[in-house]
């Protein structure tokens, strides 16, 4: 009896894991030369019975029955070119930033943040929280941030509903902490200085929690191999490694923060893989990190996105977790906010990295003004939003949109799912959220419209991807 009882159990688990029947399909659309911003343009659409596709006919192919990444959360970086831009403009547009970016009714969601500990480049000037020479820290305050950053973090996290995930990371340690006395063009930490710079991490993160501000992780060091003209501090892997599993775990685990997660590198996917293997293969340093966090410029060298490096880490350390930690499109022109690519570019990046295995995607500055900062060294960047502080005014990039049709409805606690087009114009990717619902993305970088099908498991609804455009089906 009890053999015939399990086996009616698991008869029931195998045939009703995944069923579209009773399932319809809304679609939400974002499309060049049409005036729609992720529009519901279509919904109820019908799963007809379908077999096997010709190789004549575009499909899109899913399958929920096999599942892999849980979803973080998506985001941007709240900086203070950020906050200070927010502070500047009237009320009712600080409040119309804020619902747009984390209502996730009434905007696009966001529930994952990043900070920077102290100064980086898309803050007015350098600055650091202490005195200079103070080893021990006695002087460290976060006053500068109380003004702009700090109520700007406060106010996304009432409008998120309390769910926003932050991370936080430096771009310099003070630059009397440094062999070049300077908190930018590179330079490397002192050695007497390692304990001093892993206690600064602690001060920031205890900090901010006395603010009510609560720090889910933090990166050891933003964009560790560049020499940049702002600031920057050079960390080879085998830096990150000693630094990691001599200082800062320790020293985290010792001041209660074992709970922190942190992410290691932070920077590139050209040098993802060396990086990852030279630290993650050191079992004592290893068991501090939570993940690798990367960027997207490795495009600066000419080569295009390098996806397949990120794949290659999610392959061999199945344990840790990989962030997209920073991206932006650089060389501000006004000329060009409404420029399509903004948003392609965004579109084509997070298709395929959570497609290799990314848990979490964080965009730059959640917004810059007409400039395209403040920015100290004149490294003028896009946002998804430009705050035009002459005329009090927000201007919505495509990049918004594109953005937005990833984190309005792929949720926290989505798992990925497969999503496979047999066409190279149509680029997809799926997730099943907490509730049952299936999220699939669907864009289009050329200039045609392909008619596809939405196959599952022999069912079939036909659907439609207009020129240059992403949708986010939902069923």
């Amino acid at each position: 009896m009890k053999r015939y009882f399990f086996c009616c159990i698991l008869f029931a688990l195998i045939h009703t894991a995944y069923s579209q029947n009773q399932r319809t399909v809304t679609v939400y659309t974002t499309a060049k030369n049409t005036s729609y911003r992720i529009s519901k343009t279509d919904s109820g659409i019908q799963f007809s019975n379908f077999g096997q596709p010709f190789e004549t006919q575009v499909c899109v192919f899913v399958d929920p029955t096999h599942s892999f990444q849980t979803i973080l959360g998506i985001g941007g970086a709240i900086t203070d070119a950020s906050a200070e831009t927010f502070a500047k403009m009237p009320t009712n547009v600080q409040n119309q930033l804020l619902t747009a970016y984390y209502d996730k009714v009434n905007g696009i969601g966001y529930t994952l943040a990043r900070t920077n500990i102290h100064s980086c480049d898309f803050s007015s000037a350098s600055y650091t929280y202490v005195s200079d020479g103070d080893k021990e820290l006695k002087t460290f305050n976060i006053d500068h941030d109380r003004q702009f950053r700090i109520p700007l973090i406060k106010q996304a996290i009432a409008t998120s509903g309390g769910r926003l995930t932050l991370f936080v990371s430096p771009w310099s340690p003070p630059a009397w902490m440094k062999d070049n006395n300077s908190m930018i063009q590179g330079g490397k930490l002192l050695p007497q200085y390692r304990q001093s710079w892993a206690n600064y991490f602690v001060k920031f993160i205890n900090a901010y929690q006395k603010e009510g501000i609560p720090v889910w992780g933090l990166t050891l060091q933003n964009e560790p191999m560049a020499k940049q003209t702002w600031e920057s501090c050079y960390f080879s892997a085998e830096d990150e490694r000693y630094f990691i599993k001599t200082y800062l775990g320790p020293t985290l685990v010792k001041q209660g923060m074992a709970d922190k997660k942190l992410l290691a590198w932070d920077h590139n996917r050209d040098l993802i893989y060396q990086t990852a293997s030279t630290i993650l293969n050191d079992k004592e340093a290893a068991k501090y990190i939570w993940g690798i966090g990367y960027h997207w410029y490795e495009t600066w060298t000419g080569s295009a996105m390098m996806f397949d490096n990120v794949r290659r880490v999610a392959e061999t350390f199945p344990d840790k977790k990989l962030m997209f930690t920073e991206g932006c499109t650089d060389r501000f022109d006004s000329a060009r906010i409404n420029e399509w690519a903004l948003g392609e570019v965004y579109g084509h990046s997070m298709v395929n990295d959570f497609n290799n295995g990314t848990v979490g995607w964080t965009d730059w500055n959640i917004l810059v003004d007409e400039t395209g900062g403040p920015n100290h060294v004149g490294n003028f960047c896009f946002a998804p939003v430009i705050g035009d502080t002459k005329k009090g005014e927000l201007i919505f990039t495509n990049s918004f949109y594109y953005i937005g049709h990833f984190s309005k409805f792929i949720r926290p606690g989505a798992r990925r799912i497969i999503s496979s087009a047999n066409r190279d114009m149509l680029e997809t990717t799926a997730f099943k959220n907490e509730d049952g619902k299936i999220a699939v993305v669907v864009m289009n970088r050329t200039d045609k419209t392909v008619p596809y099908l939405l196959w599952i498991n022999n069912k079939a609804a036909k659907m439609e991807s207009l020129p240059h455009s992403i949708a986010t089906l939902i069923f």
